[in-house]
């Protein structure tokens, strides 16, 4: 695994000690063990906060943050995915001698050419395409998880994180997507590698090594992209074929972007959801294996996990003129974070937000996908996977249970994505 893990730490109740947001550190163990008490005192004491050590604007009411995603012509998207930590000299000297450029595609693209590129990805994540895909994903999660069990009852234990969540949705993507000659391990590796060196904090010797693995990552997409194996009707075609509004064939570096961001979104971030949704249903007292029978559950537990713990806790904008946001003057450049996670906390959205209700009545008014023209094309494929993963390890493996243990989960801890890096099972 190539992300950076955080060491376990005690979490103090927010009704004991309520943190102030001036003390707040995005990358700190407190934070990433439990961020709902920051992300409380943050919406009610500084909804709109100047955050010293990244120097971004901390946004964290639904309102606000739901405002901001629909209008991206004063809060754009152009800086979503540039890399947290500076990138030395050194490390962009890999990327360069990789050919690696991160053009505006999907995610940090506020120019003319995104309907269109948005238009070609989202024909290959629509209801009908998704709805064709679940057989795919029931027959995948079923290879799977018959290998967890086999594991299980050989050596007493086996982690869905990296044997089953992490996988599921890269082999679902490379099936639906007419992805060849690549293991699925090399591409988890490579997507993981590109989320921790742009949302990370690493040293520079870390930031080196995953500076390799995302040059790797860059080069083989570019062979992809432009090679003449990419199956007829494939995604891969079907971006070689499209033309940009001045009837332009797309520009290589826009082409391998568009890839770049579909792939991390389409496997890191599902995975790391369904490890969450798996992790929080085996700890909710009562629920195991009811999704596996009950008409539902499963959607509606993977929806409060969105709205509760989402993989994708926030995201970045950047001002185009001075605005006010909250109550707050922003100069035109403020660097803006979203917090998605937050938002989906927000007792004037969500009553007892801090209660996993799986038949909450607006359960789909979190913004974790976002919302309006940037909104997430792969929602529903994330949705559908994580629902099919956790009925059918519910079905299949209805006597799991947690495996004891001294210590908590390794931690996802980077600006934008958490989750738990392993979710270890065994029989009850």
């Amino acid at each position: 695994m190539v992300i950076r893990v955080l060491a376990s730490r005690a979490v103090t109740s927010p009704a004991l000690h309520a943190p102030a947001p001036d003390l707040l550190n995005l990358f700190g163990d407190g934070f990433v063990r439990d961020p709902h008490p920051w992300l409380d005192a943050l919406r009610s004491d500084s909804p709109v906060h100047h955050d010293p050590n990244t120097g971004l604007w901390l946004v964290s009411r639904h309102r606000d943050v739901r405002r901001v995603l629909l209008d991206p012509d004063v809060f754009r998207p152009d800086n979503a995915q540039n890399a947290v930590t500076p990138l030395p000299i050194a490390v962009l000297r890999v990327l360069a001698r990789a050919g690696f450029s991160l053009a505006p595609a999907l995610a940090n693209n506020g120019t003319a050419s995104h309907p269109g590129l948005r238009r070609v990805v989202t024909r290959f994540f629509n209801a009908e395409r998704v709805a064709a895909a679940v057989p795919v994903i029931e027959r995948v999660a079923a290879q799977l998880l018959d290998a967890a069990r086999q594991e299980i009852d050989a050596v007493g234990s086996c982690d869905l994180f990296s044997s089953f969540g992490q996988v599921l949705p890269c082999r679902v993507l490379m099936e639906l997507l007419g992805i060849r000659g690549v293991e699925p391990a090399t591409l988890i590796r490579w997507s993981d590698a590109a989320l921790e060196l742009f949302w990370g904090a690493p040293h520079l010797e870390r930031q080196l090594e995953l500076a390799r693995l995302v040059g790797e990552f860059n080069q083989w997409l570019t062979e992809t992209v432009h090679g003449t194996t990419a199956a007829p009707g494939s995604f891969i075609a079907a971006l070689a074929g499209h033309r940009l509004p001045d009837g332009e064939p797309l520009d290589p570096a826009t082409a391998v972007g568009a890839c770049f961001f579909v792939f991390v979104a389409g496997q890191s971030t599902t995975g790391q959801l369904i490890s969450t949704v798996l992790r929080r249903a085996l700890t909710e007292p009562g629920l195991w294996p009811r999704p596996a029978h009950e008409p539902g559950l499963a959607e509606g537990w993977v929806e409060e996990v969105l709205r509760r713990e989402p993989s994708v806790t926030s995201w970045r904008r950047i001002t185009a003129q001075p605005v006010e946001l909250g109550g707050v003057q922003l100069p035109a450049g403020a660097q803006l974070l979203l917090m998605l996670m937050g938002s989906g906390s927000d007792p004037e959205v969500f009553p007892s937000p801090e209660r996993m209700c799986p038949h909450r009545e607006n359960i789909r008014h979190h913004l974790s996908f976002g919302v309006g023209r940037h909104r997430c094309p792969g929602a529903s494929l994330a949705r559908t996977e994580a629902a099919i993963a956790l009925r059918t390890a519910a079905l299949r493996l209805p006597d799991a249970r947690l495996a004891p243990s001294l210590e908590e989960p390794p931690m996802l801890g980077l600006l934008s994505f958490r989750a738990p890096l392993s979710v270890v099972v065994e029989r009850a």
